[in-house]
Formats: C-alpha cells, sequence, structure tokens
C-alpha cells in the first residue's frame, strides 16, 4: 500500500532531517515527491553528520547517511542548510547584528562545526570530547592542501568544561 499511497498535492519539497524511525517506505515516499516534482521537488537535508557520538566511544548513525540513502534513490544531491553550509550562518546573520570578528564558533567535528566556522570568518574552537582527535587536527595542520587546512581550528579543549572557570572571570 505504501508504495501506492495518495501523494498529496501541495508538497513541494523533501526534507531529509535525524529520523530514529527512517524506513524503506519513508525512502519510497520521498522519491515518489521527488519523482512527480522533478527539478522543482527540493530536496533538502540537513546535514551530512556520518555518526552521532555516545558516551564510552560508542556511536548511532548520523543524518548523514538518511540524506545519502535518499540522494542514491533520486539520482540527485540534497541541498544542505546545516553545517558545514554558510546558510544557516547567513539566515541568522540577516535577523541579528553579529559581527563574525566577536563570534565564535563551538564544535566538536572540523568536517561540520569547524569548516563553516573558519568558512565564515569566525573564530573556531574545538571540543574533543566528539569524533574527532587531536592527531587529526595535527595531520590538516602539516598538509599544504589548502582544502585541509580548512578544517584547523583556532583553538582547542578537551572538554566544554574547561571554558567554565574562563567564562566565570
Amino acid at each position: 500500500d505504501w508504495a501506492q499511497a495518495p501523494l498529496d498535492p501541495a508538497v513541494r519539497a523533501v526534507l531529509v532531517g535525524f529520523d530514529e524511525h527512517f524506513s524503506y517506505a519513508k525512502l519510497c515516499q520521498a522519491l515518489r515527491y521527488l519523482l512527480r516534482g522533478g527539478p522543482g521537488c527540493l530536496l533538502v537535508g540537513t546535514n551530512r553528520d556520518h555518526r552521532l557520538p555516545l558516551e564510552g566511544g560508542a556511536a548511532i548513525p548520523g543524518t548523514g547517511c538518511l540524506v545519502k540513502a535518499v540522494e542514491t534513490a533520486a539520482q540527485r544531491e540534497a541541498f544542505i542548510v546545516g553545517k558545514p553550509n554558510r546558510y544557516m550562518f547567513d539566515c541568522v546573520a540577516s535577523e541579528f547584528d553579529i559581527d563574525p570578528a566577536r563570534t565564535i564558533m563551538v564544535g566538536d567535528r572540523l568536517d561540520t562545526d569547524i569548516l563553516m566556522g573558519n568558512s565564515c570568518g569566525l573564530t573556531t574552537l574545538l571540543t574533543l570530547t566528539g569524533v574527532t582527535t587531536l592527531d587529526e587536527v595535527k595531520g590538516h595542520q602539516e598538509s599544504d592542501c589548502p582544502a585541509r587546512q580548512s578544517l584547523v581550528p583556532d583553538y582547542y579543549v578537551d572538554s566544554i568544561a574547561d571554558l567554565l572557570a574562563v567564562l566565570g572571570d
């Protein structure tokens, strides 16, 4: 039945975000909307995170896995509105008076948080409580490749808790 379920004629976009109940039926529904709407039906993803870290070194698949499944079925690439795309920052900056020189991006991933911060001209601070290791940072830092250099944070801390003493001053 899900392969023949009626489609809502008002739908003009498919948004792929984190969904712990993602299923084959949902993948089919997304594809049906994208095929029906053609290029006029937007394919939007929230982010491309491959994994989400859990305590103790465990991880679960991230939203990027779901985005890739829909992209593969639809044979087209999603427009990513989240990090590292600067779209999200530009939206916030258009609503508020944000001075990039006085703004810091704090995050635990080089390929999303730090890349977005660097591409937006922000100071970047990496916390080593996520998926990124200091060895990865050093590898990018020592590289002559501009793409790898764009992943290097300005600062790093072992944990965001390390900032509490500084913020208290």
